[in-house]
């Protein structure tokens, strides 16, 4: 029984994260536990859980009235593209140093479906595949803190990823730049895919940057 809560409580959680990354809840939003127990048709104690969690990943407060949305702030991406250029070549260069043939082929398809979807200018797609291909590098750095810091903070640009991967051009400089990381990677050049992943962070957080909207 305290399985199946814990399991409810972790779908309610990755839902209304996803819905206020990706915009659906925009900041100032109030949720309240009854709206969305009838919304979701879930009892509250999930509910509650999920908003709990969601407070401490700093995208909702709590107040009198219920949770305020807070979303994700121009400063919260400056910091993230901070962490990450700091991080993110790191984790690649690992993966070059540690990656099997297995752990290969899966950024070698993460790279294939993101031509696929690029030819087909699909942003959610595309979105979703992004995320894969650099879930796939911090899986494959072989570090459990390296994936713990790194995922949710990627998770936090999903709104204005799946809007810069939405411009084709934008689109196709991504694929580009993955491809290339994929290839270091594959050849086991950590150098090379050091410095070609925090090339890749500095351009895509270049491109939200042009973006004006956070």
């Amino acid at each position: 029984m305290e399985h199946k809560m814990i399991s409810i409580a972790d779908q309610v959680f990755d839902e209304l994260e996803q819905q206020i990354l990706s915009g659906t809840y925009e900041r100032g939003d109030i949720l309240t536990e009854i709206k969305l127990s009838e919304r979701l048709g879930v009892s509250r104690t999930p509910i509650r859980e999920a908003l709990r969690r969601l407070e401490q990943e700093h995208i909702i407060e709590s107040t009198s009235k219920g949770a305020r949305v807070i979303g994700i702030s121009a400063q919260d991406i400056a910091d993230i593209r901070e962490i990450r250029l700091r991080l993110e070549g790191l984790a690649s260069r690992w993966a070059a140093e540690r990656a099997g043939d297995e752990g290969l082929d899966a950024l070698k398809q993460a790279v294939e479906l993101q031509e696929f979807y690029t030819q087909k200018n699909d942003p959610d797609s595309l979105k979703n595949i992004d995320s894969r291909f650099h879930q796939t590098i911090y899986i494959l750095s072989g570090s459990h803190s390296m994936r713990d810091v790194l995922e949710p903070l990627h998770r936090k640009l999903l709104k204005y990823r799946r809007v810069s991967l939405g411009e084709p051009q934008r689109a196709q400089k991504s694929l580009a730049e993955h491809r290339a990381i994929y290839e270091a990677i594959a050849a086991h050049d950590g150098d090379s895919a050091e410095r070609l992943t925090v090339l890749h962070v500095q351009k895509a957080h270049d491109a939200i940057a042009q973006r004006g909207d956070t």
